[in-house]
C-alpha cells in the first residue's frame, strides 16, 4: 500500500494537500486490514489471510480448502460498491459457494450505500454504526444474520499500541480540519489559556498510521465532539479518537455532548473522563482528573482498550458469535 500512486485516484493529481489526505486515508484502510489479517479468538482457529480485490474476488469461490475449513469475505465501509450492479450477484455466487459473508460498515451504509439492499440478504455478519438500520434494509438481513451495532473502535493490530509508563504530563488534541466548529475552537483556546505548554493540538486530517503510536508519549487524548456529533449515530459513539487513545494508554477525555451509550458506559467504568456540554469549567476539572491519572489506573485502560475496542476485537467475537 505505502508504493501505490494515488494520483489516478483523485481528482486532481497535481494538488499536493489532496494527495497528502488520499495517502492518509488509504493506510487507514491498510490498517484495517492488517487488523483483519491478525484476527485471534480462543474458541476459533483462524488461517492465513488472502487480500483481493474486485478482479480476484470470485477466486474466494474456487480455491480448495481444508476439511472443516470455513471461508469468510470480509469488507468493509463502502468497498461492496466497488462492485457496482454486480454486487448482489457477485454475493450470492459466493454464498452459494459456501463463503459467507462479514461486512464491518463503520458508518450508515444502510442508507448511503447503493448496492446495500442488493447484498443484505446474503450477510451472515453486520457491524454498522450506532443509528439503527433503513428499514428497508433490516428487512432484507436474513433471521440468521448476526449484526453488531459497534463501528467506532481503534484499528490497531494486536501489539501495536503500547502502553508507555512514564509519558509526557501532556494533553494532545487529535483533531481535523473538516470538524474545527466554533465550538471546538473555543474548548481549544481555553486549554491553551489553561495548560499553556502542557496542551498540544494537531489539526490535521488525521494521524499518518506509522506515527500513530508515538502518540503514547502523551498522558492524556482529549477527544471533543465527533465530526458528526450531532446525528443519531455520532451521539452514541462519537469517533474512533477515544479509542486510539484507550489504546495507546492515554486517558481519553471526550465531552457528553448527546447521550452516549457506549461512551456511557466506559465513563462509568472509570475508562475515559466526560465533561459537560459546552461547559469549560467541567472540561478542565476532567483534564486535571486525567493528569493526575496513576499508572495502574492507565494500565487498565490500556488493558481493555487493546483487549475489546479494536476492529479486529470485535470483528473475531462477532464471528465466534456466527
Amino acid at each position: 500500500m505505502p508504493a501505490l500512486d494515488l494520483r489516478p485516484l483523485v481528482t486532481d493529481p497535481r494538488d499536493r494537500e489532496l494527495l497528502r489526505k488520499a495517502r492518509l486515508d488509504c493506510d487507514w484502510y491498510a490498517a484495517n486490514a492488517r487488523c483483519l489479517a491478525a484476527l485471534a479468538h480462543p474458541a476459533l482457529e483462524f488461517l492465513p489471510a488472502w487480500v483481493v480485490g474486485p478482479k480476484a474476488v470470485l477466486d474466494l469461490a474456487k480455491a480448495p480448502r481444508d476439511t472443516g475449513e470455513e471461508r469468510w469475505l470480509i469488507t468493509m465501509a463502502h468497498q461492496p460498491q466497488q462492485l457496482g450492479d454486480l454486487a448482489g450477484k457477485v454475493f450470492a455466487f459466493l454464498a452459494k459457494a459456501g463463503v459467507r459473508h462479514g461486512f464491518y460498515a463503520f458508518d450508515e451504509a444502510s442508507r448511503f450505500m447503493p448496492c446495500f439492499n442488493a447484498i443484505a440478504p446474503h450477510l451472515d455478519l453486520l457491524i454498522h454504526d450506532e443509528r439503527p438500520l433503513a428499514e428497508a434494509g433490516r428487512a432484507l438481513l436474513r433471521p440468521a444474520c448476526v449484526t453488531r451495532r459497534r463501528s467506532w473502535v481503534a484499528n490497531f493490530a494486536p501489539g501495536e499500541a503500547t502502553f508507555n509508563e512514564a509519558p509526557e504530563e501532556k494533553i494532545y488534541f487529535l483533531g481535523s480540519q473538516m470538524g474545527l466548529t466554533a465550538h471546538r475552537q473555543r474548548q481549544i483556546d481555553f486549554l491553551k489559556q489553561r495548560f499553556k505548554d502542557r496542551f498540544v493540538a494537531s489539526h490535521d486530517h488525521s494521524t499518518p498510521v506509522d506515527g500513530r503510536a508515538a502518540l503514547n508519549r502523551y498522558k492524556v487524548g482529549f477527544c471533543p465532539e465527533g465530526r458528526k456529533f450531532a446525528t443519531p449515530a455520532m451521539s452514541a459513539s462519537h469517533t474512533d479518537r477515544p479509542f486510539w487513545s484507550g489504546c495507546l494508554g492515554m486517558v481519553p477525555v471526550s465531552e457528553d455532548s448527546k447521550a452516549g451509550g457506549r461512551l456511557e458506559k466506559l465513563h462509568a467504568a472509570g475508562l475515559i473522563m466526560r465533561y459537560a456540554h459546552g461547559d469549560l469549567a467541567s472540561l478542565a476539572t476532567a483534564c486535571e482528573r486525567a493528569l493526575a491519572m496513576d499508572t495502574a489506573t492507565r494500565r487498565r485502560i490500556h488493558e481493555h482498550f487493546t483487549a475489546h475496542e479494536t476492529v479486529g476485537a470485535v470483528l473475531a467475537e462477532a464471528i465466534a458469535a456466527v
